[in-house]
């Protein structure tokens, strides 16, 4: 409740880890509770005051010295390393709106990249890309990045083979019906409920956790193949069968071995459902490389036993079955191969589009995968049209700041990066969820102009000339709807934004008029206009389903509004499996491609026609035995990628300040470490400290370090050694395949050892050095 007298006020917020309701005193935050109807709601909501408080916070307009001391094009004063001269917001604007017509006039717009990407807030009308990127259409258009670092290669791939990809996550079959009809869940990379905390868009109550509790009641069994045993919860009672990193491919293809060879194939299905699965038996035979991929040849790969990869197809072939394939496996070297082969093991089988059957590309990637859908669309900001073409895909973005002009293949199209000469970020944190951080640092040298929008002194931030501070979610006016949730949300201000930092719609308004874009951007109208208006366009769409919402300022003083879910019992692709000739997929045949003539048409030896396997390029590499261990790097359950790392649960869960790496007892003894060392992790891109776990629960030869610490470089030390645990100090720059130019992050090898030096204290959670221009 509120009260008046003692200056103590309540109200709903939303963000993509769930619902929560902020308690302020004297207008400062104090903490953020969990939604009353959250059956299981996530704690990353503790992190939001002491972040949003903290020593990190972006207070006022900041330049880099060296910039605005010597001009864009000086490029004195290395980008992470300079200090900052704060300036007022009409110098901070002029600067932009200077540096946006000059590069648009000497270098046209094709020279501006809109490098916003990431979760940014999860209000439908404050969204950071949408946001930046109607500016910018306004202004004559930017570059794009296309596709996400989640899942890049099912992006690509999925339509080829079976069709949009957002539809399998969309689409994917209900826990329910699995509780209902299924009787095995094998599961590839787990499902890992520390990753689905979130939702993009917004969770209005996480319900996962129980939907697998009924399956577990129901009978159903879990198979968990992981090397990290967590990433099946406890409570599934999963058999753990730990396989070596990037085997994945192999191991589903001696389970297909198995059900060619002893008569297990659903070969009626195959027939009508499918296309190209001639070539996929052929090859598993080994008939055209002379190895057969049985569960023998798997076993080497994987070091899974081969009875037990045997012993597994048969029960898979022998009752109703659902394969779920993490969207992690994608993220690795050929991370296309292991998609593929799972829409061939589930097409032998032949269960695809039956209640608890088939396939699921990452289950628990997100809080509302196969639990609940929305039954309207939601508005958004519009964008308006970009007058530029020009994009790359989104983990290329080191690449195209370090070889502008250079040539690439993608998807069978022949690119070219263009030369992008201003960079403008907001919502999102590169120096997190790129790989190779190093190699980044030396990109972002390039540029003439970074801007980024920020709430904290990020690594982000402090690679940037000009650094705009931005108002948090609990600091603005906005209204909360998943992208596959059921769920409204009101989100009022709860504060007000500390120092000068502004909300991003303003920012951009005050750049319209400096540029003199009329009202191209905003339309005349501020904020609280379009929010009016928008909710007002969800009335009338509501209105055609037979749905009555209330209006903007009673939705805005009330309480969540749960919409039904009309789709409960979906099956994914069974339309498809009733009638594919009326229900056809997407495909050139209109049916699942096995095998694909499209994509071999393109001529990329390292993603063929058909689902191939290639062991991982660290596995061949001259420095596998310099590395010896493979490196995992997931999601945490503390934070949303790096979001408010600098939080207290966040920090809570640290090793003496630094991220956990979570290392096999055996690997830790030949090493001479003990639990709560701390280590320091290094391979041929760089090196970093960690906080040592022995845990049983990881295989040996396999480290966990989870993403999301915030950079923190030490330039003095050897490498830029990060003081704090980020593993993309530590990933490679390579992609995937032509195919689809996806991030392979979870291919790393690394050594490990116990650090005997003086342990540096964290400096990425204090504003850098600011200064006055004297």
């Amino acid at each position: 409740m509120n009260d008046p007298s003692r200056n103590i006020r309540k109200t709903i917020t939303a963000s993509h880890w769930g619902a929560g309701v902020v308690e302020t005193v004297g207008g400062r935050i104090q903490s953020v509770a969990p939604y009353r109807d959250d059956p299981h709601p996530s704690r990353i909501n503790e992190n939001i005051a002491d972040s949003l408080q903290g020593t990190a916070r972006v207070l006022r307009p900041s330049i880099r010295e060296g910039y605005l001391r010597n001009g864009p094009l000086s490029r004195l004063g290395e980008r992470g390393k300079d200090r900052y001269v704060e300036v007022s917001w009409d110098a901070a604007l002029n600067l932009v709106s200077e540096e946006l017509l000059r590069v648009r006039s000497t270098h046209g717009n094709e020279a501006i990249f809109a490098g916003s990407y990431g979760w940014a807030s999860a209000g439908r009308f404050h969204h950071a890309q949408g946001q930046l990127k109607r500016f910018l259409n306004a202004f004559g258009g930017s570059v794009r990045s296309e596709g996400n670092y989640s899942f890049n290669a099912a992006l690509v791939l999925m339509p080829h083979i079976v069709g949009n990809f957002r539809d399998h996550v969309k689409q994917a079959t209900r826990w329910r019906t699995v509780a209902k009809e299924g009787r095995l869940v094998v599961m590839f990379g787990g499902l890992p409920l520390r990753n689905a905390q979130v939702g993009s868009g917004g969770v209005g109550k996480h319900r996962l956790r129980r939907e697998l509790e009924n399956c577990v009641q129901a009978g159903v069994r879990f198979i968990n193949i992981s090397p990290f045993r967590g990433d099946a919860e406890d409570f599934l009672e999963a058999e753990w069968l730990p396989p070596t990193p990037g085997s994945d491919t192999a191991i589903m293809m001696g389970m297909a071995h198995t059900l060619l060879t002893e008569g297990l194939v659903d070969q009626s299905f195959l027939d009508r459902y499918t296309v190209g699965f001639e070539k996929v038996a052929s090859y598993l035979r080994g008939e055209p490389d002379g190895q057969p991929k049985d569960a023998d040849w798997a076993a080497k790969q994987s070091g899974l036993p081969a009875m037990r990869i045997r012993t597994l197809a048969r029960e898979m072939a022998a009752q109703r079955t659902l394969i779920c394939t993490a969207a992690a496996l994608q993220r690795a070297d050929y991370g296309e191969q292991p998609l593929w082969m799972t829409v061939a093991l589930a097409s032998m089988l032949g269960q695809v589009g039956l209640p608890g059957g088939g396939y699921g590309i990452a289950y628990a990637s997100e809080a509302t995968m196969g639990c609940v859908d929305r039954p309207i669309g939601w508005p958004a900001f519009p964008q308006g049209e970009n007058p530029v073409d020009t994009y790359i895909p989104v983990a290329m973005i080191a690449d195209m700041l370090l070889h502008p002009g250079e040539a690439y293949e993608y998807n069978g199209q022949k690119m070219q990066f263009p030369d992008a000469r201003l960079v403008w970020w907001a919502g999102g944190n590169p120096f997190h969820h790129h790989q190779d951080l190093n190699r980044l640092r030396q990109a972002f040298q390039r540029p003439e102009t970074i801007i980024v929008n920020e709430i904290n002194w990020t690594a982000t931030a402090r690679h940037a000339d000009i650094v705009l501070p931005v108002a948090a979610p609990l600091e603005r006016t906005d209204f909360c709807g998943g992208t596959q949730d059921n769920s409204l949300i009101p989100m009022p201000q709860a504060v007000s934004a500390p120092g000068e930092a502004r909300c991003e719609y303003d920012i951009y308004c005050d750049l319209e008029k400096r540029l003199g874009l009329g009202v191209q951007f905003s339309e005349g109208l501020s904020s609280s206009d379009w929010l009016e208006r928008m909710w007002s366009e969800l009335q009338v769409n509501a209105e055609r389903s037979g749905i009555e919402l209330p209006d903007w300022e009673d939705f805005l003083s009330g309480d969540v509004i749960e919409l039904e879910d009309r789709n409960k019992d979906a099956v994914f692709l069974s339309d498809f499996r009733s009638e594919p000739t009326r229900f056809p997929l997407a495909t050139p045949s209109g049916r699942i491609e096995l095998a694909s003539d499209v994509i071999a048409g393109f001529g990329y030896s390292d993603c063929p026609g058909h689902p191939t396997w290639f062991p991982p390029r660290a596995w061949q590499s001259s420095t596998a035995q310099q590395f010896p261990l493979s490196l995992l790097s997931g999601q945490p359950e503390t934070r949303l990628h790096s979001q408010l790392d600098n939080g207290a649960f966040s920090l809570s869960r640290k090793v003496k300040g630094r991220e956990p790496i979570l290392i096999h007892p055996q690997d830790a003894e030949a090493r001479d470490i003990a639990h709560g060392n701390i280590v320091e992790v290094v391979n041929e891109y760089g090196r970093c400290l960690a906080g040592a776990v022995v845990t049983n629960q990881i295989r040996p030869g396999v480290v966990f370090l989870c993403t999301g610490a915030w950079y923190d470089p030490d330039f003095s030390a050897p490498d830029s050694r990060d003081r704090h645990g980020n593993p993309n100090v530590l990933t490679h720059d390579l992609r995937t395949s032509r195919l689809a130019q996806g991030p392979a992050s979870h291919s790393a090898r690394v050594e490990i050892a116990k650090f005997k030096e003086s342990v540096p204290r964290i400096e990425v959670f204090d504003a850098p050095v600011i200064t006055n221009l004297a």
